[in-house]
């Protein structure tokens, strides 16, 4: 699936792999990369591919989340959130990853906040370029 047109374009290079760093060509984004000692790294203060994957998934479900229900003009009791759990693992070749997505819609009975959750999951840039290659996991609290 391709867009027809490009909104936005984000630039980001990475040096040194996942213990080096990475950087926006606007100079906004620029993080020190760890590799976890989970994963024979030494660990250290900075962050890995798949704690700014799951940041990054979490903010653009929720704004998809937030979209979906204003559509709908369903309006939850109180600020909706998204906790993205990313894990990584070997499979025959290579690694993998997984994809939980916890969502909180205060006030809400659950079998709307599912729908609103279910709509988000078509909508979301991040659902659509996962889907088909990851299986997420949607749990709506």
């Amino acid at each position: 699936m391709q867009p027809d047109k490009i909104l936005y374009e984000a630039e980001v290079t990475a040096t040194g792999g996942r213990d080096g760093k990475a950087a926006s060509d606007d100079g906004l984004l620029s993080v020190a990369l760890s590799l976890p000692k989970s994963l024979g790294g030494p660990g250290g203060p900075g962050t890995n591919p798949e704690q700014l994957f799951a940041a990054g998934y979490a903010a653009c479900f929720l704004g998809a989340v937030k979209l979906v229900a204003r559509t709908r003009k369903i309006t939850p009791s109180a600020e909706p959130t998204v906790t993205a759990k990313v894990g990584m693992g070997p499979v025959a070749v290579g690694y993998a990853l997984t994809v939980e997505l916890r969502v909180e819609l205060p006030g809400l009975e659950k079998s709307v906040a599912e729908e609103v959750v279910a709509g988000a999951h078509e909508r979301c840039p991040y659902s659509n370029a996962t889907r088909g290659n990851i299986d997420v996991k949607l749990t709506v609290l």
